[in-house]
């Protein structure tokens, strides 16, 4: 028989330079406090007043967990408050997000009915920078696991976000986050887990994600070399029946390079990228969507 104490929750909040938007991230954990719940924040060397905020709040709240350390990425921090936590889950909720009402009300009742779950998806209210909120509910994630990462990298039809997935900590301790990337780093990690253990879902909202003008800006710095990091990344920890996937993801990562050089203006490296998808994977770069691209590009097909 389960007991509560197998269903500590760490929530983990890995922060930089996000000192005006933490308080409501920690207000949104703080209020639906019990005894079940671990808060622990860890400073990425952020050098705005962040460490201030965080004293402020510790003085009145002492259940709340800070750690400092020298500014070393968010996969890093991650990690760290990984080691550290005690709980059997871990909540990743990021410094400028706020979990609902009721979030920890809702992972119980899941966690209650599946207790051998390594992941449960929940609905998240995505607010775009005007204020606007869109539901967005979880899709069912069963299937082999070679089925699971299809449908998670290649078709998209599985979306996992921190804030609005609860992860077991074992599972996050057997593959850590990549702290050699910079971007992308959570893919290689949500891959792994989605084929190493069952995936619990609830409807009920966890979190509000917010968009943010900056964060929907990609950035293009050492892009090529940041894709083929993330693809080894991404392979490194899956199963042998999920390898023959790995050409494809890499011509889909080329198609995404494509369409952020053609964005930027970058025609050269644009065409160099979508002859790479092309050599890799033609049914995935002749989609009409990526094919009208290459063709106002004036590139040759033959």
């Amino acid at each position: 028989m389960t007991t509560p104490s197998d269903f500590l929750i760490s929530v983990i909040v890995p922060a930089y330079n996000y000192a005006h938007l933490l308080p409501r991230a920690l207000d949104s954990v703080l209020a639906q406090w019990a005894g079940d719940i671990e808060l622990l924040v860890v400073n990425d060397g952020s050098q705005d007043n962040t460490a201030e905020v965080l004293a402020e709040y510790q003085a009145r709240h002492p259940q709340l967990q800070v750690v400092h350390q020298a500014n070393a990425g968010a996969a890093a921090a991650r990690n760290h408050g990984i080691r550290l936590a005690r709980g059997r889950y871990a909540l990743l909720l990021d410094a400028d997000d706020e979990l609902v009402p009721d979030a920890f009300a809702s992972l119980r009742t899941v966690l209650q009915a599946n207790p051998q779950a390594g992941l449960v998806l929940g609905a998240q209210l995505s607010v775009t920078p005007d204020g606007r909120e869109r539901l967005r509910l979880p899709t069912p994630a069963s299937g082999t696991p070679r089925q699971l990462i299809q449908r998670y990298l290649l078709e998209k039809k599985i979306s996992i976000s921190h804030c609005c997935t609860l992860f077991r900590r074992d599972l996050l301790l057997q593959r850590p986050y990549p702290e050699s990337l910079h971007t992308g780093e959570d893919i290689a990690v949500f891959a792994y887990l989605l084929v190493s253990a069952p995936v619990a879902l609830t409807n009920q909202p966890l979190a509000r994600i917010y968009k943010h003008a900056d964060s929907l800006r990609h950035n293009r710095a050492d892009e090529e070399a940041v894709a083929q990091g993330m693809l080894r990344e991404v392979f490194a920890s899956l199963p042998a029946e999920c390898q023959p996937l790995r050409q494809r993801y890499e011509a889909q990562r080329y198609l995404s390079l494509f369409r952020a050089a053609l964005l930027a203006g970058d025609q050269a490296n644009a065409r160099r990228y979508y002859r790479h998808a092309l050599g890799l994977s033609p049914w995935q770069a002749l989609r009409w969507s990526y094919l009208k691209k290459a063709l106002r590009l004036g590139l040759g097909l033959a």
